[in-house]
């Protein structure tokens, strides 16, 4: 059942301290939900701005459901984690006597997928690949540890760069590496890292370079940056060098990106079992639900394929 609200108008600036109002009532929340809808919250209030005619109604979330699909072709998944910023706020607007009723509620987002559409590799193209890095000097050595990462402990390329030599660490439980993700202001993740990609990780190091703890873990070794910190860009034209010399992008996977190896890896931890939970954990994912979209994907492909 829908309820009528009254129209609410709002200042932007009313609008912009009632926000940083409900990133206070926030701080118990984890990071990364903090994150999500702060990164969220502010597509909204960039848009209330340019729309001005929201007052808080129903038919007023509908419109900016709308401009998220239509006008910024945002996925199902993120149309929805933007409407559930925006019915959180609301909620915190009602709590605070602003608005009498939540206009969001009754705004539900789009249906998510049940599995991932995006391409992944499968284990002969991640042989392939592996393969096709030439690891006989400090540039082939840096490659490979970086597609490593990506591959097998499900690194984003923000993650990688960020990183640097004292964010590998020596636990009780084996070696990891400290990371920081997109819109996170700290190193507050701990990814575990397999022996063999440890490995290939101390190869590179053996051959590089690097005088104090600070300093980045890779780093560019062309002519006019060599030494400087790698940038998201350089990684992409790297991986995707390789993908390409491997035959990988065509046919079927001719949309497969860097970001894949990404997604094969989430794909993998699946396949050998992993939760949803631990899946959201390794992937750095804001909910459980998203992480589900990989463990369908798994079981999808293993019907078709006729396994049990």
């Amino acid at each position: 059942m829908t309820t009528t609200s009254s129209p609410v108008r709002m200042s932007r600036r009313a609008l912009a301290e009632h926000f940083e109002g409900f990133l206070r009532s926030l701080r118990g929340k984890r990071p990364e939900t903090r994150g999500t809808y702060q990164r969220a919250l502010r597509e909204f209030v960039r848009w209330f701005e340019k729309d001005g005619a929201f007052r808080f109604r129903v038919q007023d979330v509908e419109r900016y459901k709308q401009h998220l699909t239509r006008r910024k072709k945002l996925s199902d998944v993120s149309v929805s984690t933007y409407l559930t910023a925006v019915r959180r706020f609301c909620e915190f607007l009602v709590s605070s006597g602003v608005l009498k009723h939540n206009p969001a509620r009754s705004v539900e987002g789009n249906k998510r997928p049940l599995w991932h559409s995006r391409a992944v590799l499968g284990p002969g193209e991640v042989e392939q690949l592996l393969a096709t890095v030439v690891r006989q000097d400090e540039r082939g050595l840096r490659d490979y540890a970086v597609i490593r990462l990506m591959l097998d402990c499900a690194l984003s390329e923000i993650e990688i760069i960020r990183a640097n030599l004292n964010d590998l660490q020596r636990t009780e439980q084996g070696d990891v590496i400290a990371v920081q993700g997109k819109g996170r202001t700290r190193k507050d993740a701990i990814v575990p890292i397999p022996t063999e990609v440890k490995q290939a990780i101390d190869d590179y190091l053996r051959v590089s370079s690097r005088p104090t703890p600070e300093q980045p873990l890779f780093v560019s070794a062309g002519n006019r940056t060599r030494g400087r910190r790698m940038t998201t860009r350089g990684i992409r034209d790297r991986v995707n060098m390789y993908l390409e010399q491997a035959g990988i992008k065509q046919g079927r996977l001719r949309e497969v990106t860097p970001y894949s190896l990404r997604h094969t890896a989430a794909v993998v931890m699946a396949d050998r079992g992993a939760s949803a939970d631990e899946i959201r954990n390794r992937m750095r994912l804001g909910s459980v639900a998203t992480a589900m979209i990989y463990v369908n994907h798994n079981q999808r492909n293993k019907e078709l394929s006729g396994s049990s």
